[in-house]
């Protein structure tokens, strides 16, 4: 069964109640019990009725299963933001002294998690290149949490996902991976042995940047745990009509997911005849093992002949912003993009080229698309 039909077939069975083909948006708060037995049921754990939308929604629930199946995963937790999902989800694991062994080049917020949240608590992160991860056995040892990203944040690098969960589960290391990259299409992380996989929603799985929220897909045990420890706890929960807007978006993820990379394909072929493209970073089919196609965000590494604002400023489809995954282009230039206020050589921090941008291709006309990324370089040469 492909991919395609696995999910499509997923998509369009029913969610919805007395012939809805929608789940409705239940935009309640709390929920009421027709007993005292069945409240006391309840509030004990022998019920999973909700109760209280902080931690529990019938619409949530809805796109948390459907979720749950298109990353084949026992069961999900959507959240307010992908961030939201990634710090309950550490959270849920992490204590003073504990460690973590995570990717470079992870997406600048996490990064900014554990080091500005997170070590003044007592838990040690350390970065290591993919390489390591893949080819050193013991790297993982003594590690309570190995954080992955493949491909990475802004540089696009892959991973071997097969090698390094062998490599975790010998040290008994729970291994995390952001996912939002492939949308729960071209890349399955639990089928690769990968413990918990999350993904920030207002990407792909939304797919029309109407929609901030996260989501995190595992096995029932470690779900379990999170939705214990943590959903309660910390609040960063999913609200009705955002989970009734993923699960719209998901019932498309697979015919826009499919433009994207026909999008991307034409782009990588055409650049790589360019002279100042030093590097395109565009992960493919089977370059590892479980990537299944190409997603629409690359990077795209110029020479220096190329002047970067004024490339910008030259682009009319492509519009200069945040996020990535919807109907739209974008383009975030690496200079840009890693600055935050108050933090110095952001550059050298993530050790990322000062000529690379990263590219949404969104879900215009490609031709057109390329027609506009080729006459800005033209207009930006030094």
């Amino acid at each position: 069964m492909t991919d395609d039909f696995a999910l499509a077939t997923l998509l369009t069975a029913p969610h919805g109640v007395e012939g809805s083909v929608t789940a409705p948006i239940v935009q309640s708060s709390l929920f009421t019990f027709s007993s005292y037995q069945d409240f006391a049921d309840r509030m004990s754990g022998q019920s999973s009725a909700p109760i209280y939308s902080r931690v529990q929604n019938p619409t949530v629930a809805a796109f948390e299963a459907m979720m749950a199946q298109a990353e084949r995963g026992e069961a999900a937790i959507g959240f307010a933001s992908g961030m939201g999902a990634i710090s309950s989800t550490l959270l849920a694991y992490v204590k003073p002294g504990s460690r973590i062994a995570c990717v470079e080049h992870v997406y600048p917020d996490t990064f900014r998690l554990m080091e500005r949240l997170l070590r003044p608590f007592g838990v040690e992160t350390t970065y290591h290149p993919i390489r390591a991860f893949e080819e050193d056995p013991d790297l993982l040892a003594g590690v309570d949490i190995a954080y992955l990203e493949s491909p990475t944040s802004t540089t696009m690098e892959v991973m071997n996902l097969l090698r390094v969960t062998e490599h975790a589960k010998r040290h008994g290391t729970v291994t995390m991976i952001d996912n939002s990259w492939a949308g729960a299409l071209f890349q399955h992380p639990l089928a690769l042995g990968v413990d918990i996989v999350l993904h920030s929603a207002s990407k792909f799985i939304s797919g029309h940047s109407d929609t901030v929220a996260g989501v995190v897909v595992s096995s029932q045990s470690h779900i379990a745990r999170i939705r214990d420890l943590t959903v309660p706890l910390l609040g960063a929960k999913l609200a009705p009509f955002e989970a009734f807007l993923l699960s719209r978006g998901l019932r498309t993820l697979v015919a826009r997911m499919r433009q994207h990379e026909a999008t991307a394909n034409l782009f990588v072929d055409r650049l790589s005849a360019l002279p100042q493209v030093h590097k395109i970073r565009s992960p493919g089919p089977n370059d590892v093992p479980g990537l299944t196609g190409r997603s629409g965000l690359m990077s795209v590494e110029f020479d220096d002949s190329v002047d970067i604002p004024a490339f910008c400023d030259a682009l009319r489809h492509f519009k200069l912003g945040v996020s990535w995954g919807g109907f739209e282009s974008l383009i975030m230039p690496a200079r840009i993009g890693l600055a935050q206020a108050g933090e110095q050589n952001s550059m050298q921090k993530f050790g990322v080229s000062p000529n690379l941008v990263r590219l949404n291709l969104g879900l215009e006309d490609a031709e057109d698309l390329w027609a506009d990324f080729a006459a800005a370089l033209g207009k930006s040469q030094r």
